[in-house]
């Protein structure tokens, strides 16, 4: 088998992603990667404890190397911990990368370009399979996950917080992609198929915060300057 690492945000299409590519058997895939905040020491975006990350890497029983970030990167700075990282991972014989990604071309041929320039093989095992499907094959594979980041363009603070199920599913306003694939919002697993046992944690407070637009976003007058998002801090237990 091929020999790959597991593009891993601790949510539940990248953990949809790794259910398949382990039960096609094609890629060993013995590395989880994530992007971390060393700031605050929690998933980039998602706002998980790290603790939560490596527990989740416990249970799936795949060793996890992280990309330390500070709180708000440049993208040179980005750009060049993340290149460091992935041919650091070439070095040791890894090949391919596996990403959840749905149906973002752009960000596709971002992910193969950085990619590209280490000589590591992109896959998409989720790519344009509707996201309506993903979500049923999700449900009932048995996943269980938390929302623990909603963009408040899409979703109100109500949403952030709540297990994703068939209700969550239902009471998704029109206009947000049922996978949140857009950005919508972040989620957490904490069971499934692929975990030797649950995850268990607490929730904590739901935290309200603001980050400056991206400079490739902020250039359009219809944009605003900021953009706020509701976190839902997730406590360790046991």
């Amino acid at each position: 088998m091929m020999k790959a690492y597991m593009n891993w945000s601790g949510g539940k299409d990248s953990s949809l992603c790794l259910y398949r590519i382990l039960q096609q058997k094609q890629y060993n895939v013995d590395c989880l990667l994530t992007s971390v905040n060393a700031t605050y020491n929690r998933i980039s975006m998602h706002g998980v404890r790290r603790e939560l990350l490596e527990a989740q890497s416990h249970t799936l029983g795949i060793n996890l190397t992280t990309i330390e970030l500070p709180e708000q990167p440049s993208m040179q700075q980005y750009e060049s911990e993340l290149l460091q990282k992935i041919s650091s991972l070439k070095n040791t014989g890894y090949t391919h990368s596996i990403f959840g990604d749905i149906f973002l071309e752009d960000l596709r041929q971002y992910r193969e370009q950085q990619l590209e320039q280490a000589g590591i093989t992109a896959v998409f095992p989720l790519w344009k399979v509707p996201t309506s499907q993903l979500m049923q094959e999700f449900l009932a594979a048995g996943f269980q996950a938390i929302v623990v980041c909603v963009n408040e363009q899409f979703l109100d603070k109500s949403f952030c917080g709540r297990l994703i199920d068939e209700s969550f599913v239902h009471d998704l306003p029109a206009n947000v992609d049922i996978c949140g694939e857009n950005g919508e919002y972040h989620s957490y697993v904490f069971n499934g198929p692929v975990f030797k046992h649950p995850i268990h944690y607490s929730k904590g407070e739901i935290i309200y915060r603001r980050y400056d637009t991206p400079l490739s976003v902020s250039t359009d007058m219809d944009q605003p300057s900021q953009y706020g998002f509701y976190f839902c801090d997730l406590l360790p237990v046991g």
